[in-house]
């Protein structure tokens, strides 16, 4: 009896939490697909993070950019997920291999954003779209904003490093 009981909340939760991943990945950003390690490095050196820069991930998905511009580049890093099943990802990942940086389960639409150096971001082009203006209003001049895969709207960007092996093209903007 209480062993069925607690097998009926593991699934009802697990219910609960995919279902609405499943909302957020139609109405949000969209789908949690990991960047290759590969491609996050270079990424990371193509933002040319320097140490203490704000960077921020949106769309932080296992938090992979946070944790190496952490690490490796010594930025203050905070990525933004809204799916909790993703997001509980990240947090697993940040305690079982001790990942730095800060992962917080939030719309980054929420978050004032002006003291950012560094945005990094994968996320759809219609979705990037959506972005720019928040990005028009708050970024300061002098902040790098570096798209991985897809362009972001009407925007042209400072640099774009062409696509290489299973690495999608980096597009790189300035404010």
């Amino acid at each position: 009896m209480i062993f069925s009981t607690i097998l009926l909340l593991i699934v009802v939760t697990i219910t609960i939490l995919l279902t609405i991943s499943f909302y957020i990945t139609i109405f949000g950003g969209g789908p949690f697909v990991p960047t290759p390690m590969t491609a996050v490095h270079k990424v990371l050196k193509a933002a040319k993070i320097k140490k203490g820069d704000t960077m921020y991930d949106i769309g932080a998905g296992d938090g992979r950019f946070v944790h190496f511009a952490e690490k490796k580049y010594g930025a203050k890093a905070t990525g933004f997920e809204m799916d909790p099943f993703v997001f509980f990802l990240a947090k697993l990942r940040q305690w079982i291999f001790k990942w730095k940086g800060k992962i917080i389960r939030s719309n980054f639409q929420r978050h004032n954003l002006s003291d950012a150096d560094i945005i990094i971001c994968y996320m759809m082009p219609k979705t990037l779209a959506k972005f720019q203006k928040k990005f028009d209003q708050e970024l300061k001049k002098g902040t790098k904003i570096v798209s991985y895969a897809f362009s972001i709207g009407t925007w042209i960007p400072k640099e774009t490093i062409p696509k290489e092996n299973k690495i999608s093209k980096i597009f790189i903007y300035e404010k």
